[in-house]
């Protein structure tokens, strides 16, 4: 017993170190899996607190400025691989699916984008009506809010309209990757057969500061559908765009590990530029809350249940794979600088099957807005409600298909969606100068509204590549069901057909028979 005991305690000893030498392995395994998002997670905290920090130290324009270079050179950095990644994703995505299955998921794709966006557009309305964001709000004129008096220009609502079909169509492809086409207006002196004078408002086309990533993804799709016509012809530059997509893949994988430390200084510089946080949460603190329930609950509660009604899979565990460019989004308020991060983590975390992440991807980026369109549908209503406008049927339906058709043309830059709320205002009828409130909250409420948006592209990725895979094993499982039947058929007709046995017997028995028994067979 003694020796025994002996032994035991040894054995025992070795047995816990190797638990604890494996339970030290998988901390280091999963902090070794999860390191990036740890780390992103964690920048966002460090960049909270640095601003509050270096706030007390009451910074002027240009400290302000120095401290925000570090998060500047990751926007320049993340924007710098967007037109590489659209432009070659789409060709390759666009060329590696048949014609069949590029019609079926663009189908799929285009009513998931807009159900969505037309969801989204009607909580914003009805939460406006719930909740009368513009009704509780005071010291709307106070000085120290900082209110801009810079506010877009107004547009026709048809100018705005003729402007994105305009932009599909860009006459130059290599002025579309940094200007897009914008209708604006010349006011002309007329006089009129009766002496009177009078202006009229022009419209002149003329070309802006941006990339027109609309006009990019229509090419691209164009394209790679081309190439996939062209057959053998096209193979070599099909393979070009495809070398191309992973270098830049790889790129954004080297970008990705700066992002942590670029968050940190966007957040930390943000908050000091601040003005007066506690006015603004005061006087317009009903909007950003109703702004942000809005996104919170079609983004945590109805995006998560179409996700779950499709796939019967858990949409949280789906979402949790893509924390990264969920920061990414949350401190950039670009979908466009978050689209790199987005595709290399829907892929690697989620297995998403990359023939459908870089064809969907690139186009959800520039389509789907949902949180863009609970942003505008709220800012119309909390705009209507401050100048005592009773919204009729009408005007609420307006407001719905304008949201979610500009919603489409939406810039996915910071600020992007103010400019699109101009063109809802005009179509209602209700005055744009309210529109700098807006401008004011707009750093606030973008930030949830970037995180709704790329969310709602990561999802839709989900459900196509769920489609997918179940297309394919269906086909997978009639095609053996197909060999099967055949291999069976063969083997009867082999069993039971006179003709051949009868041959068989006969060749069998005069090959090795003697001619009585030959002639008893004949």
């Amino acid at each position: 017993k003694a020796g025994n005991g002996h032994a035991e305690g040894p054995a025992a000893a070795a047995a816990e170190e190797r638990g604890g030498a494996g339970g030290l392995r998988g901390c280091r395994g999963f902090l070794r899996r999860n390191a990036l998002v740890l780390l992103t997670v964690s920048g966002v905290v460090a960049g909270v607190a640095l601003g509050a920090a270096v706030r007390r130290a009451s910074l002027g324009p240009a400290q302000v400025a120095y401290l925000a270079f570090p998060g500047e050179l990751l926007l320049r950095m993340l924007r710098m691989v967007i037109l590489p990644l659209v432009v070659c994703s789409l060709v390759s995505g666009a060329a590696s699916l048949d014609t069949r299955s590029l019609g079926r998921l663009g189908g799929i794709a285009l009513a998931y984008f807009l159900g969505t966006t037309l969801l989204a557009s009607g909580l914003a309305v009805a939460l406006g009506f719930i909740i009368r964001p513009g009704a509780g709000a005071s010291a709307l004129n106070d000085p120290r809010l900082g209110l801009s008096g810079d506010v877009p220009t107004s547009k026709e609502t048809v100018d705005s309209f003729l402007d994105l079909i305009r932009n599909l169509f860009p006459a130059n492809l290599v002025a579309a990757a940094f200007r897009t086409y914008a209708t604006e207006y010349k006011m002309l002196l007329r006089n009129t057969t009766s002496g009177n004078v009078t202006w009229e408002k022009i419209p002149v086309g003329t070309e802006i500061e941006g990339m027109n990533i609309l006009g990019l993804v229509l090419f691209a799709l164009v394209l790679g559908v081309a190439l996939k016509k062209l057959g053998q012809e096209g193979e070599d530059l099909i393979r070009f765009f495809n070398s191309f997509n992973e270098a830049t893949m790889v790129l954004v994988s080297w970008i990705m590990w700066y992002v942590p430390i670029g968050i940190m200084f966007l957040v930390g510089s943000k908050i000091v530029e601040m003005e007066d946080i506690v006015l603004l949460v005061t006087s317009l603190g009903k909007y950003i809350f109703a702004s942000i329930l809005g996104h919170f609950i079609h983004g945590g509660i109805i995006l998560p249940l179409i996700y779950f009604a499709a796939t019967r899979q858990n949409p949280y565990r789906f979402l949790l794979g893509l924390i990264t460019p969920f920061a990414t989004a949350f401190a950039t308020c670009s979908s466009s600088a978050t689209l790199p991060s987005m595709i290399k983590c829907i892929e690697e975390n989620n297995g998403v099957d990359k023939r459908i992440s870089r064809f969907i991807l690139p186009i959800g980026a520039t389509v789907n807005m949902d949180g863009a369109a609970i942003f505008q549908c709220m800012a119309a209503v909390f705009i209507a409600q401050l100048n005592n406008v009773d919204l009729n049927p009408g005007q609420i339906f307006t407001i719905l298909v304008t949201a979610t058709a500009s919603s489409v043309g939406a810039a996915g830059i910071p600020a992007g969606g103010v400019l699109t709320i101009a063109i809802i205002l005009e179509a209602i009828g209700l005055p744009t100068n309210d529109l700098s409130l807006i401008l004011a909250v707009d750093w606030i409420v973008d930030r949830t509204t970037t995180v709704v948006n790329v969310e709602g592209d990561a999802l839709g990725a989900g459900i196509l590549n769920y489609l997918n895979e179940k297309e394919k094993k269906e086909k997978e499982q009639e095609l053996k069901e197909v060999n099967v039947e055949a291999v069976a058929n063969s083997k009867s007709e082999e069993e039971t057909s006179p003709l051949v046995t009868h041959k068989d017997q006969v060749s069998n028995t005069t090959s090795t028979a003697d001619p009585e028994s030959k002639e008893s067979v004949l």
